[in-house]
């Protein structure tokens, strides 16, 4: 038992490095630009209102993750399908976990003075490109860091720390499932000039930071697992 509890902390351990260290070397490289480059030009982004990325990627996408947000609330006492596998107490945290991580999220959007690559003068507008490591005001609305819409995937990360302890592979298959989802909405955000590629990275790494802690934190034990 021992053994297993070392490998899933090992596993997780690993992955936490692997988030961060991606999002640290994307910002290292400075590869927002010219990656954004590729989707628009002084003449805006022409996919910005395409009805894939507008309405089904953004606003279907956004509306779909708030029904499975309400459906993990509503499991912790009315379980369906794999969730009945877990204990009330994970369905309890894999609930918090999610919405907190979408949270956390929308928290740092609120501070930051990052602009959108469509409120760039690069690209048709008038704010000047400024990293999100900085304090200064770039001419725009800010408001553009983290990826909120990126965070309506990677916030399920929190189900891979809930189904860890008694299904490793439904655990490793919500956490695909999860980075998928992410990265497909970031890369649409990302097209449509609404975020740079490493908001949508910064905001699967900060998810995930959220999950652990939380998990961390977690009551263990026979009378959690009761609760």
């Amino acid at each position: 038992m021992k053994l297993g509890m070392d490998s899933a902390r090992t596993e997780a351990t690993w992955l936490t490095v692997g988030f961060v260290v991606l999002a640290m070397a994307w910002d290292a490289a400075g590869l927002d630009l010219p990656l954004a480059r590729l989707a628009g030009s002084a003449a805006g982004f022409p996919w910005r209102d395409h009805w894939l990325l507008a309405a089904v990627l953004h606003d279907g996408a956004r509306r779909l993750s708030w029904l499975l947000a309400l459906a993990l609330c509503l499991s912790v006492w009315w379980p369906l399908g794999v969730l009945k596998q877990l204990p009330q107490g994970r369905r309890l945290q894999l609930a918090i976990t999610t919405l907190l991580a979408a949270l956390v999220v929308s928290m740092l959007k609120v501070g930051s003075h990052t602009s959108c690559p469509w409120e760039l003068n690069e690209f048709g507008s008038v704010a000047r490109y400024a990293t999100h490591w900085t304090l200064r005001r770039d001419g725009g609305t800010g408001r553009c860091f983290p990826a909120g819409h990126a965070a309506s995937g990677f916030s399920f990360v929190a189900a891979y720390f809930a189904f860890r302890p008694f299904d490793r592979a439904a655990a490793r298959h919500w956490l695909a499932a999860a980075v998928g989802a992410g990265l497909v909405l970031g890369l649409a955000q990302q097209w449509r000039g609404a975020h740079f590629m490493s908001h949508t990275l910064w905001t699967a790494a900060i998810c995930w930071i959220v999950a652990i802690a939380i998990d961390a934190g977690w009551p263990r034990g026979a009378k959690a697992a009761r609760a």
